[in-house]
């Protein structure tokens, strides 16, 4: 079985990454691709909710629980640590041409990098070799191609050649 392709948004918190992955998605959808998103949250976070049927299913011992209704569906499961991108898109994703994800700025997967000088931050990916293009300003000494925020026909274009057909 082919690999679903991978392609990171990365950058500072506020570089606007949520609102290309916004974009991006439509763009990519507009062209025929089935897309799939994966948002990485350092902080955790909680869907389950106290007292209700999912909680109290998990609070008795299942390691695993699935809700479903009609047209959606979610998986809480209990994890040791952190999955890699392959593991989650393995365990998780089915029936999609492309996976954006949103941070894990530290894997090996080509990425886009939002980056903003007026946020004074470094440039996270200089010598990133799976950096595939900055978005936003130019922030100088980056042989990789660069676009404007609001280009994401050009940004696209490029993920299908680089990465989706590649």
């Amino acid at each position: 079985m082919k690999k679903i392709p991978i392609i990171s948004i990365v950058g500072y918190s506020g570089s606007g990454k949520t609102t290309l992955v916004e974009k991006m998605i439509p763009e990519l959808k507009r062209r025929g691709w089935r897309v799939a998103t994966i948002k990485h949250n350092r902080h955790g976070f909680e869907i389950d909710h106290e007292g209700k049927d999912s909680w109290r299913h998990r609070r008795a011992g299942a390691s695993m629980t699935v809700l479903a209704s009609p047209g959606k569906v979610a998986v809480m499961a209990d994890l040791e640590g952190d999955l890699s991108l392959e593991e989650l898109g393995d365990r998780f994703i089915r029936g999609v041409d492309v996976i954006l994800t949103e941070g894990f700025k530290k894997n090996p997967h080509p990425k886009i990098e939002v980056w903003r000088k007026a946020l004074g931050k470094e440039f996270l990916s200089r010598d990133d070799d799976a950096l595939l293009a900055v978005a936003g300003d130019d922030p100088g000494g980056v042989t990789a191609p660069r676009f404007d925020l609001g280009d994401v026909t050009g940004l696209v274009d490029l993920v299908e050649k680089k990465v989706i057909r590649a």
